[in-house]
């Protein structure tokens, strides 16, 4: 039987602006919770999370969600025990395994920030070859990475190595302007940017067979 999987991005504390969370088993929330990356910030937004009803509940952080750096014990800890943290770790649900990693290429001075190169790969070779469902904040090289000022953003050494392990699904958020979901060869990738709360969630289902997109919203310009 498939797991659906309910994800989110970019939120920033605006999750009251949803106009609802549609049901699912697994609730993902791709990184960039909050805006300034205030512990305060991220408890409203926990207790948020925490109320959700889905059965299971995975975050990655992101670039704006500072306090998982500076706090890190108290960050977890505001998400309880029914809260799965991911920061290059896994997690096995009903037997699909996620994998989930903040990084991205160095961009202002944000937090989970590495230089394009060396170092993320090492980042990124440290994903199992067994992964199902990869959860990365920033997306990879050409796929959901166009910005509106600033041209592609995405990182080349996570597109390798998405393309040598050929995860079911690879979702992630960061760039707000390119929301939508894509296949190439065995994999979707999703950007499932929700743009500060005016996208609306993005729902796949996922089995032994593969994943497969239930509702994928329009892409949201500004």
């Amino acid at each position: 039987m498939a797991l659906r999987i309910v994800a989110v991005a970019d939120t920033h504390t605006f999750e009251r602006d949803f106009r609802e969370i549609p049901d699912g088993d697994v609730f993902v929330h791709a990184g960039d919770l909050c805006r300034g990356g205030r512990l305060s910030e991220l408890e409203w937004v926990a207790g948020w999370i925490r109320a959700l009803p889905h059965r299971f509940k995975i975050v990655v952080p992101g670039n704006h969600d500072w306090s998982f750096v500076r706090s890190p014990f108290e960050s977890r800890a505001l998400f309880g025990d029914g809260v799965i943290i991911l920061e290059d770790s896994e997690t096995v649900i009903e037997g699909v395994r996620f994998w989930g990693s903040p990084w991205q290429p160095e961009f202002h001075d944000w937090a989970y920030n590495l230089p394009r190169g060396a170092q993320l790969a090492e980042k990124w070779a440290l994903i199992p070859e067994s992964t199902d469902v990869l959860i990365t904040h920033g997306p990879p090289e050409g796929i959901g990475d166009r910005t509106i000022t600033n041209g592609r953003q995405g990182c080349a050494d996570l597109l390798a190595r998405v393309r040598e392990l050929q995860p079911k699904l690879h979702m992630f958020g960061h760039i707000h302007e390119d929301g939508g979901a894509w296949k190439h060869g065995p994999t979707w990738f999703a950007n499932v940017t929700t743009w500060e709360c005016e996208r609306d969630p993005t729902v796949f289902d996922v089995d032994a067979n593969g994943a497969e997109p239930v509702s994928v919203p329009p892409r949201t310009t500004r």
